[in-house]
């Protein structure tokens, strides 16, 4: 005859082999690989970047998760405006999984019925993108200012304090530009340099003093 204590650890183990079951399917987080990119739609396909260790026929084994289509991805924005950055095939990304199926409320915006009735389901995740792995990390990561760049830092916009630093190959400007305070070029004053040996006709002017 079995103790109160076997069968009492019995039933413990019974709860806890079926909560494992229970969040096998259950997802809330997870990190992630872009596989694709759709900006019309604003969506892009993940591959889950973590394994499940499942059970096939008393075999464990590591399987990858299916693709996961259609995630829409984060735009910063609000009040109008936004920063649009592009999404590369092979960029990190944290894939968080709604609490309720979010098919009706992606198609048609605005407060929506659930189509569907699912909860924290692999249809219903949304891409962070930006999360790193440490392979990827960005190098030379500013911890004394905001920065506005390409990953190799050749090409950057940089606010710090009161200043507002650019670095570039190339900078282009359409359309109208206004510019006031002291503006300096070259180490010379913008707004009151000066040009020597002034001719008139086809003559150039000399360099600025």
């Amino acid at each position: 005859m079995l103790k109160t204590s076997e069968r009492t650890q019995d039933k413990i183990e019974y709860q806890k082999r079926l909560l494992d079951s229970v969040s096998i399917g259950l997802r809330v987080a997870a990190p992630g690989i872009i596989q694709a990119v759709d900006y019309g739609k604003q969506t892009c396909t993940v591959q889950l970047a973590i394994r499940e260790r499942l059970n096939f026929d008393g075999n464990l084994q590591w399987t990858e998760i299916p693709l996961l289509p259609d995630v829409p991805f984060f735009v910063y924005s609000g009040g109008g405006y936004c920063l649009t950055l592009p999404i590369t095939v092979g960029d990190d990304c944290l894939v968080v999984f709604g609490d309720n199926c979010m098919d009706a409320w992606w198609q048609n915006g605005g407060v929506q019925n659930q189509i569907e009735r699912r909860r924290h389901d692999l249809s219903d995740g949304f891409a962070l993108v930006g999360f790193k792995s440490q392979p990827n990390v960005v190098s030379g990561f500013s911890g004394s200012s905001a920065q506005l760049r390409n990953a190799s830092g050749s090409a950057c916009i940089e606010i710090s304090g009161d200043t507002i630093n650019i670095s570039a190959a190339n900078v282009n400007v359409n359309g109208k530009t206004v510019i006031s305070g002291g503006t300096t070029i070259d180490g010379k004053n913008f707004l009151g340099h000066m040009h020597k040996d002034v001719q008139s006709g086809s003559s150039d002017t000399g360099g600025v003093s």
